[in-house]
């Protein structure tokens, strides 16, 4: 990838599980009605943008975000940029899970039966080397908490630090190059 070239990280649209606070990685569920209508508005935000690669997590959020843009023709599909595993956590709120765990947050403690931190990274890394091997900027269509980590793994933080970057649904961000240096363009703004 040209220093030039930017990645855009594109957030699936509102769930109802992303609505309530449920962690949702695994489950396959649709977008609501404003999540479709925010997909949209990512489409008439983006205008038919040209981008180099377009890829997009296989989960059906994702896929449909992706295709109300406008790119689902265009999009190739890449297990990589699906939500982090939250195991036994899936379609449980923070709140339910400190019930048992009082102190736990996901950044600190991997769910039981799901991915660390560190594996997320992993796979955040190998989307950012696929997308490094476009020849023009790139499209990413994913979810917020693999989409933070991927943000980090770009900056070379450690990955555990994706949880300093907010990340809302239907969210467009923009990582680049100043001169040489990795850096975010944009974060989180909402079309």
């Amino acid at each position: 990838m040209a220093e030039t070239a930017e990645i855009w990280l594109l957030r699936h649209g509102e769930t109802e599980w992303s609505r309530s606070g449920q962690h949702t990685s695994r489950t396959d569920i649709p977008l609501t009605d404003n999540g479709e209508a925010r997909a949209r508005a990512l489409g008439q935000f983006l205008a038919g943008r040209k981008f180099a690669l377009v890829l997009t997590s296989p989960m059906v959020r994702a896929k449909n975000t992706c295709a109300l843009a406008g790119y689902g023709g265009q999009a190739q599909e890449d297990a990589n940029l699906m939500e982090w595993d939250y195991g036994a956590y899936e379609g449980l709120t923070t709140v339910q899970i400190r019930e048992t765990e009082p102190d736990w947050t996901v950044w600190n403690s991997a769910p039981n039966g799901g991915e660390s931190v560190q594996q997320v990274g992993a796979r955040a890394d190998a989307v950012i080397n696929k997308a490094s091997t476009a020849s023009g900027n790139v499209a990413l269509f994913g979810h917020g908490h693999l989409l933070r980590i991927l943000a980090a793994c770009w900056l070379g933080l450690d990955a555990r630090q994706g949880e300093l970057f907010a990340l809302g649904t239907g969210s467009i961000s923009v990582l680049g190059h100043e001169r040489a240096t990795r850096v975010i363009q944009q974060w989180n703004f909402t079309p």
